[in-house]
């Protein structure tokens, strides 16, 4: 993989790319005929042709979105249906997404689903991450292992993924200040400081930026490391576009974190000669996108939804606002031993604060922004 898509020591202390992937073009303007479903509908079809297509599927709904238009595009086209691949942790209760996962494979009347059943093998130091580890080095995410036991099942094949959707779902932070310039609404009172942000120079809104971050909670990070990376952070943040089609194109589209993620997902597939595809983060999607919402963007999620997709989705699932939580499934008996017994190598000392990392590992929910620093260590005991 790429070297321009790790994580830099700085960047590995909180685990989160920071900044623009200038390698990376600004998306074009997309063809005035494309829409957003004719863009996604395009976007899933490679995989479909390349059976088995297996569809990354937690009953979240950008996976939902996604296994619903490959359903619909497979039996338009006469292909195989596409295969839901769905991970099942028994044992963490807030990663129980059953109902939801149940109601969308009925409504798409699919008998052929793929579910595995997990205890702690998908922990961030388990035997799955053990092996992506040790081939690729940490991915971006941390839980970027995540996907590999559905690559190997779709071997010779494609897997598509709901990577994208945050990215594509977002509103603009400055979409109040865009509105009314706009002309969209008249400003409100209780509007100004908001507005006041909005329209502010982009020196300012970094100031404003780098004091609301959490970074200055994260004891496990030195002081002068965490002020780096918080004006590092907020930095980007300010260059955000006022207008939502241009913070697609231009902003976020070239969003190492979404890039850095994309590149990941890749080379799982490459290992296995899988075409993973993410068409929430396809270009021509984004772009179509981009037209489509304009300036003030697609509107709540959804709405959005519904614009797309809304005849292919149950109206439970498009009115969702519940997401599931994965992070216990990744911290297991595993990872806790290792960071049990853990020396403090593998980490730079001078950007860590170890005694204040093992005492958050030590914690009983260690927060998921120090996984990326664990995954390291294990790394650099393992060779």
């Amino acid at each position: 993989m790429d070297e321009r898509f790790r994580l830099t020591p700085l960047e590995a202390l909180w685990g989160v790319p920071v900044g623009t992937d200038e390698a990376t073009a600004p998306l074009p303007d997309a063809p005035a005929a494309s829409s957003p479903r004719f863009a996604l509908e395009r976007a899933v079809l490679p995989a479909l042709q390349r059976p088995p297509c297996l569809v990354s599927f937690s009953g979240g709904v950008d996976s939902s979105l996604v296994l619903a238009l490959a359903v619909h595009v497979a039996r338009r086209e006469g292909l195989p249906l596409p295969v839901p691949a769905t991970h099942r942790f028994p044992g963490v209760a807030e990663a129980d997404e059953t109902r939801w996962q149940d109601q969308l494979v009925a409504h798409l009347c699919l008998d052929d689903w793929l579910r595995l059943e997990w205890t702690d093998e998908l922990d961030l130091v388990g035997p799955v991450a053990a092996g992506v580890l040790e081939r690729h080095g940490p991915l971006v995410p941390f839980n970027g292992h995540f996907q590999q036991p559905f690559v190997e099942r779709a071997a010779g094949g494609a897997l598509l993924t709901g990577v994208g959707g945050d990215e594509l779902f977002a509103p603009v932070r400055r979409a109040t200040a865009a509105h009314v310039l706009l002309r969209h609404r008249q400003p409100r009172p209780r509007d100004l400081p908001t507005l006041a942000f909005g329209l502010a120079p982009r020196r300012v809104r970094a100031a404003v930026a780098t004091r609301r971050r959490p970074i200055r909670l994260y004891s496990w990070i030195r002081p002068q490391a965490r002020r780096r990376l918080a004006r590092a952070y907020a930095a980007w943040e300010a260059q955000e576009p006022l207008r939502w089609d241009r913070a697609l194109q231009t902003w976020w589209w070239r969003s190492r974190a979404l890039q850095c993620n994309l590149a990941g997902k890749r080379a799982l597939g490459e290992a296995c000669d899988v075409l993973v595809a993410s068409p929430l983060a396809d270009p021509s999607v984004m772009s179509a996108c981009a037209a489509t919402g304009g300036p003030i963007g697609l509107g709540s999620r959804a709405r959005a939804l519904g614009a797309i997709a809304g005849d292919l989705l149950p109206p439970a699932l498009l009115a969702r606002t519940s997401k599931a939580s994965f992070d216990g499934a990744f911290w297991t008996g595993r990872a806790r031993a290792f960071a049990a017994a853990w020396d403090g190598s593998g980490v730079d000392s001078q950007l860590v604060d170890v005694a204040a990392l093992r005492a958050e590992w030590a914690s009983a929910q260690p927060d998921p922004h120090t996984f990326a620093l664990l995954q390291q260590a294990w790394l650099a005991v393992r060779d």
